[in-house]
Order: C-alpha cells, then structure tokens, then sequence
C-alpha cells in the first residue's frame, strides 16, 4: 500500500469489481480507452491486473481518497506492458479515473507516488508511459510527473483499428 497527502494506493480486491466495472463502462473513461468496457471485460482486466500483482509484487493499483469509507475513484500504478502492444519489456505507468475525480490533481499526486515506487523500490532503470496522440490531460500529467516525450518510441497501437482516432499513441519516459 503506498499513502500520499490525500490518497491509498492498493492492490485490488474481488470487492473493488463493481467499483472498477462502473469506471471501465463511463463513457468519459472510455473515450480514451478505446471504447466502454462491459462487465465480462472489465472483470477480465481486473483478473489481469490481480495476476500481475500476484506474480510480480506490484502493478495497477485502486486509488481511493484517504478517509474512512471511501469510494475507488480511479486506478494508477507501474506494470508490465502487455506483449501485444509490442514496446518490449519494459515497465509502464499508467492511469484511469473516474469523470468526477479529473481536474482535482489526483492523478498526478498517485502517479508520482507509483513513479518514486517504481524507482525507490522496483530499482527500475526506466519507466515508459504511453497514450493516444490525441489525450492532452494524460500528456500533461506525464509531463509534470517529470516524463519526457520519446519520439522514436511513438507507435500505432495494435489493438484500434487503422481509421481509428486514438490509434497513433505517443510513448514518454522517465528515468531514476
């Protein structure tokens, strides 16, 4: 579990699917995930995403506000990439939060903290990050959280069709 000023970085648990499963299907969400995500999918996702903490120790954790009850208003952490999208192996950070948590800086503040992680902990030599040419609000995260932009890197993602809008991805990276 990693604390900041005003968030819980954890691993997910079977009781955070419905929470998760709501996030995945926003249509805000979606439009930069490539579309919504239904429930056989986003539990699917989250079967990945408790895999990949079971077996490696760390991964793409639940994000909740730091007060007592409170409700998951996003996701962030470092794993890593899937094959499929053909970077190699190498660490990704990444991020995803419901519409009402936008605009209130905790996507930074958690990818910072999932940043120092990868690199205080993790000892990793680098971390990449990577979205759609066309996602601003993610790039200017990545900026702020001391990322720079790897031309070189940038790709077609596999997963979207050859027309589709977000398919050319920007790849930045961040470095101990």
């Amino acid at each position: 579990m990693i604390e900041t000023d005003r968030l819980t970085l954890r691993p997910a648990v079977d009781a955070d699917r419905d929470a998760i499963a709501a996030m995945n299907a926003h249509p805000r969400v979606g439009e930069w995930l490539g579309g919504v995500r239904d429930r056989v999918e986003s539990d699917a996702f989250v079967d990945r995403v408790m895999a990949h903490e079971a077996e490696h120790g760390f991964g793409f954790w639940v994000v909740v506000e730091r007060r007592p009850e409170a409700p998951v208003v996003g996701m962030t952490g470092v794993w890593w990439t899937p094959p499929e999208v053909g970077l190699g192996r190498i660490v990704e950070i990444g991020w995803r939060f419901l519409p009402d948590a936008w605009g209130q800086g905790y996507a930074t503040e958690a990818a910072r903290a999932a940043l120092a992680y990868g690199f205080q902990t993790l000892r990793l030599p680098e971390i990449i990050a990577f979205t759609a040419r066309a996602n601003l609000a993610s790039q200017s995260v990545m900026r702020r959280i001391g990322m720079r932009h790897d031309p070189a890197r940038d790709f077609d993602h596999p997963g979207l069709a050859d027309d589709h809008p977000l398919r050319p991805h920007v790849v930045y990276v961040a470095r101990p």
